[in-house]
Parts: structure tokens; C-alpha cells; sequence
């Protein structure tokens, strides 16, 4: 038998159960944000007020558990103000670490605060050595998480190289995978998750109840229409489905959530630092599930990685929280990268 290091799980937290679900769950560290754009999940009645991320804070911190803000968002020139304040905030706080992305917004943490720990967000789009080592070299920063883009060759072959932390997303939905330079909801919204933080927002989704079916329209533009009794997930552009050549279909991209269950072993062998959940959206029953069985998991590869199995129960249980309620692995199965 083996044992071996396991890498820190990261989990999402939208609300303070959320937070205490992922704590409780077996999370080594919680990330959430401020209730502004500050974030690029700034959804109404999500995240955290400043009182609450303090509760959260004490709460962790007794179970040994850490606390990230994300302030992944790209600040604009009318508004900078209110990025640099939140970086304030987070120093004030004392938070374990800040996840950010605009290199502007880096440099004002660095120069302010130069004992914050950052870490390079997935918005940021870093996705090869000489962008590591240039944030590494001019901010600092301390880990980063890569783009959904990569296959595990490639992310093996950035970990042995990279001079700082890796951590790779392990769970939940994927979208069309530019983080950091998608602009489809904005084009059709006038809002996009680099600037305003929040993809297809609530106030431009229309729902109807039509004679050819349930159907769902973003500011105006037809995204899905759903047969009766089919589930219908939240209207995003790239997950939406269009007629092309008379056929509709999932033009861009399929609902589907990315796991790595299976290649827990092979993530660490890689080297990578930490595993992140995504879903700050997500309820506290979905956090807490999630954590629970990626805990799980990584601590029977702790035990053992060469005879690791995932469990058909973890798989189920996932497989139900998943987006489509089936998983993939994403651009890290795809050899021909």
C-alpha cells in the first residue's frame, strides 16, 4: 500500500449553509463572493454580505477548514473603485486567499497588501508557462487555477514545470470553455461574466408556456423549447439549442457536467495542488453532497491510489447533481491536444 499527498478540495459556497455544507462535507477550503460584480457568479440573493463572510471565516476556521474570496471579475473604468474596495475588504477580513484575474486589480493587491495570498483565477485564461511565471514574477501570485481547455497530458506537462500551485476543476458544469473571453451573453445580453460577473442574467430570461411547448427566451432570442415533463435547466446561449441544416440540436455545447472521479489517481500523479467544484449557484444540499463524495474519494486514494476504484454509489450520487445528469470528462480526454 502507497500512501500518498492528495490535493486540497475546494468547494463552492453561495450562502452561509452552502458554506457550512462544504465544511461539514469535508472541504479543505470554501471560495465565495461579494454580493456585487465584484464576481462571476452575481446572481440576485447569491453570496455573501461582509457580516455573514465573517461568520463563515469563524466557522471554518474552527473545522481547519480555509476561506477564498473571488474577485474574478474585470473591473471597468467607471467602477474601479469598487474592485479596489473590495480587495480592502478582503485584506480586512483576513481571508486566506483572494482569487482574482485583472492584472490591474493584482497589482493594487500586491502593492496594498503585499502579505495577501493570490491566486490566479480561471478567468484569467493562463494556460501555458510563460503566462504562470508572468504572474507569478510581477504579482506574486502563489497558485492558479488552469482552464477547463487542457488534457491531462498537457496539464501534466504545465505542473512540472510551473513555478507555483496548480489546481484543476474536478466537478460540476462546464460551458463552452474560454473562461476569461466569452462574450456570447453579453452579445445577446449586454452582460457577461468578465464584466458584470453573471452569464444570461435572471432579469433577461423569459419563460412561456407555448402550444409547441415550454420554451425559454433570452432578451428576446429563442434559446430552448422543451417537450413536456423534459427537465429544462437554467437558459444559457451556448447551452441552448438551435436549428441547424432543419435539425435542432446542441449547436455548441451539450448540458453536461465535467467529473474526474475516475482519474482521481492520475490528477495526483500529476501534481496538482488543489481540486475545485464549481457551482456558487448551487444549493447547500448540492454542495454538501458533491463534497462529501469527492472527500471520499480522495481520501481512499490517499490510502491507496493504485487500487482506487470510485464507487457505483459516488458515481450515481454525482451523475444526479450533474447538469444533463451525465458527466464527461472534458478537453482531459482528449489525447489529440
Amino acid at each position: 500500500m502507497s500512501v500518498v499527498k492528495i490535493p486540497e478540495l475546494v468547494c463552492p459556497a453561495g450562502s452561509l449553509p452552502a458554506l457550512r455544507a462544504a465544511v461539514d462535507g469535508g472541504a479543505d477550503a470554501v471560495y465565495l463572493g461579494l454580493q456585487n460584480a465584484t464576481n462571476a457568479r452575481n446572481f440576485p440573493g447569491l453570496n455573501f454580505f461582509i457580516e455573514d463572510i465573517r461568520r463563515g471565516i469563524e466557522y471554518a476556521r474552527q473545522r481547519n477548514a480555509k476561506i477564498f474570496l473571488a474577485l474574478n471579475t474585470y473591473p471597468q473604468a467607471e467602477n474601479w473603485v469598487q474592485w479596489t474596495s473590495a480587495v480592502d475588504i478582503a485584506a480586512d477580513l483576513n481571508v486566506d486567499a483572494v482569487i482574482m484575474a485583472d492584472p490591474g486589480l493584482l497589482s493594487y493587491a500586491v502593492k496594498k497588501y503585499p502579505s495577501l495570498r493570490l491566486h490566479l483565477s480561471v478567468q484569467g485564461s493562463a494556460t501555458n508557462l510563460h503566462a504562470l511565471t508572468f504572474y507569478k514574477e510581477h504579482f506574486g501570485v502563489q497558485r492558479a487555477v488552469l482552464p477547463r481547455v487542457l488534457s491531462l497530458q498537457q496539464v501534466r506537462a504545465i505542473i512540472k514545470i510551473a513555478p507555483l500551485e496548480i489546481e484543476v476543476f474536478g466537478f460540476g458544469s462546464l460551458c463552452v470553455m474560454v473562461e476569461g473571453r466569452c462574450a456570447l451573453s453579453s452579445y445577446v445580453t449586454g452582460e457577461s461574466p468578465n464584466t458584470r460577473g453573471v452569464c444570461s442574467p435572471a432579469h433577461a430570461v423569459r419563460w412561456e408556456e407555448t402550444s409547441a411547448g415550454r420554451q425559454v427566451r433570452l432578451n428576446g432570442v429563442l434559446v430552448d423549447r422543451y417537450a413536456p415533463g423534459e427537465p429544462a435547466g437554467y437558459p444559457t446561449l451556448c447551452k441552448g439549442r438551435y436549428l441547424v441544416s432543419a435539425k435542432a440540436d446542441y449547436a455548441i455545447e451539450e448540458p453536461t457536467s465535467l467529473s474526474v472521479l475516475d482519474i482521481l489517481p492520475d490528477l495526483i500523479s500529476a501534481g496538482v495542488t488543489a481540486i475545485k467544484v464549481e457551482g456558487r449557484q448551487r444549493s447547500p444540499a448540492y454542495v454538501g453532497q458533491v463534497t462529501q463524495v469527492l472527500r471520499r474519494a480522495l481520501d481512499r486514494c490517499g490510502r491507496d491510489a493504485g487500487t482506487y476504484r470510485p464507487e457505483p454509489a459516488w458515481r450515481e450520487t454525482l451523475d444526479k447533481l450533474s447538469e444533463g445528469q451525465s458527466h464527461t470528462l472534458g478537453a482531459l480526454d482528449r489525447p489529440w491536444q
